[in-house]
């Protein structure tokens, strides 16, 4: 499939220098590109290969100063990063799934479920009883849709994703390859002899719009009531949300972190990897937290910065580091204070 400067400058509304009628038919790296190829410029560090690059289009930020002739012909946007996410967002519908629509079989999608127009059921999928798929719902194959599944308009669930029953999905989702949502929280009673007993878990998960959940992901049902997924949140790979957690809107956290049961997370968090987060707890709107971190208490003022385990202040942490690193030379300067002191003690005792 190939695509001329005109028509890329055209869905991007940019503007063209150079021959609009110079065409691509595939994407790379700017220092790996070649002709018919199409690549981009947002980092001031990839510059240097501006010159050098044999690439037949490219896109740049309107502010990048051209300095000598170049070879590839140029679409200047205002943000050269967003405009290329957007050439492939579009390019991915054209393709793969994303052009494909209908039922491919073997699969098991029975007479009550309701489909929109564009929608795609790959083989081998099982779907539920009275399962709801909205337009352009695209379902790779292998996927396990329980009953009364309901997924909004545009929403994308690749290869061995399982959603339990009841569960709720927006639009614009993003369902990457075996993350499993609904499964049962961890709830267990102790008993008198030391052993335990499941508590049924009958609450369900909602997942809100533009969400993008990564691959072996997993968020459990409720309890009672609903775990909840706020819209814009972005969840890495191997992250798991335990039950009746709530995830603030356009809030991010990156791969291996655990969420405990009923904890709150407000909106814009920032959670690096590997981040553990007790139960029963509220975290603040815009709160960052280090990866590596464990979080043990509620964190109740907004853009606070923590670090460590137990996590605390950033920046006290920053200065508590650097002591630590300075401590073999304190050490020394005490132990030098010290002499000094006694010698002074002794002089004195000489002159009485």
């Amino acid at each position: 499939m190939q695509f001329s400067a005109l028509q890329l400058a055209t869905i991007l509304n940019g503007k063209l220098e150079g021959d609009p009628e110079v065409k691509v038919n595939n994407i790379a790296k700017i220092e790996e590109a070649g002709d018919g190829m199409l690549s981009f410029i947002a980092n001031p560090k990839y510059e240097e290969f501006l010159y050098s690059t044999q690439a037949s289009i490219l896109i740049v930020n309107d502010s990048l100063v051209i300095e000598r002739p170049i070879k590839p012909t140029v679409i200047r946007v205002k943000d050269a990063y967003s405009a290329f996410a957007l050439l492939l967002e579009q390019y991915q519908k054209m393709v793969g799934a994303g052009a494909k629509t209908g039922i491919q079989q073997p699969s098991h999608v029975p007479a009550s479920v309701k489909m929109g127009p564009g929608a795609f059921i790959g083989a081998f999928a099982y779907l539920g009883e009275n399962v709801v798929l909205g337009e352009n719902v695209k379902i790779y194959p292998g996927v396990y849709l329980g009953d009364n599944v309901k997924i909004g308009d545009n929403t994308v669930l690749y290869p061995g994703v399982k959603l339990y029953d009841n569960s709720v999905v927006g639009k614009r989702v993003i369902l990457h390859a075996g993350c499993v949502i609904g499964g049962d929280g961890f709830g267990f009673a102790p008993l008198a002899d030391g052993t335990y007993k499941k508590v049924p878990q009958v609450g369900n998960v909602v997942i809100h719009d533009d969400v993008e959940i990564g691959a072996n992901t997993t968020i459990d049902r409720a309890t009672m009531g609903s775990t909840v997924i706020h819209a814009g949140v972005k969840l890495d790979n191997l992250i798991q949300i335990a039950h009746n957690v709530e995830i603030g809107s356009s809030t991010v956290i990156a791969a291996q972190s655990g969420v405990s049961g009923s904890t709150k997370i407000g909106r814009n968090c920032v959670i690096g990897g590997q981040v553990g987060i007790v139960g029963h707890i509220q975290i603040a709107d815009g709160t960052k937290i280090n990866a590596q971190s464990g979080l043990s208490k509620s964190i109740t003022t907004p853009n606070t910065a923590l670090t460590g385990s137990p996590a605390y202040d950033y920046k006290s942490s920053l200065k508590s580091q650097a002591i630590f690193r300075n401590l073999p030379d304190l050490e020394k300067r005490v132990k030098e204070l010290e002499e000094m002191v006694k010698q002074l003690l002794a002089e004195k005792a000489l002159l009485r």
